[in-house]
């Protein structure tokens, strides 16, 4: 099995059309452990090149606010009263810590999510 490594968009693109022909491959055969080499190759490619990154986190606590159909009230137990919770959400006020730490222990907000690191120090 003689596999290159991904140097290039045009590698890239190869091995994933090679990886397309192989979607079929039964586990534990030659084309499927090639197709298990070839997927890491891929990943490995994507992460350098393209990584997303962490997001925002009020657009975080928005993204999980639409998807539990939640309201700018319901976090009030997790950032403090209404008024503070709208400071938060139209970033005219930063998390504090305390603020994180409830918003992941009460909501499973990610707090690598809710951590910006910018220059060393929490945003």
């Amino acid at each position: 099995m003689e596999i290159s490594p991904i140097r290039n968009h045009r590698d890239y693109r190869r091995t994933l059309k090679e990886i397309d022909g192989l979607m079929l491959a039964r586990r534990h055969t030659s084309d499927g452990d090639r197709l298990d080499v070839l997927a890491t190759l891929v990943e490995a490619w994507e992460a350098k090149h393209y990584s997303l990154g962490l997001p925002d986190p009020v657009e975080a606590i928005k993204y999980h606010m639409e998807q539990n159909g939640l309201a700018a009230k319901d976090l009030a137990p997790y950032i403090g009263g209404r008024n503070r919770v709208y400071e938060i959400l139209n970033r005219k006020r930063p998390l504090t810590l305390k603020m994180i730490q409830r918003l992941h222990n009460g909501l499973g907000i990610p707090a690598e999510s809710l951590i910006r690191l910018s220059n060393g120090r929490a945003a």
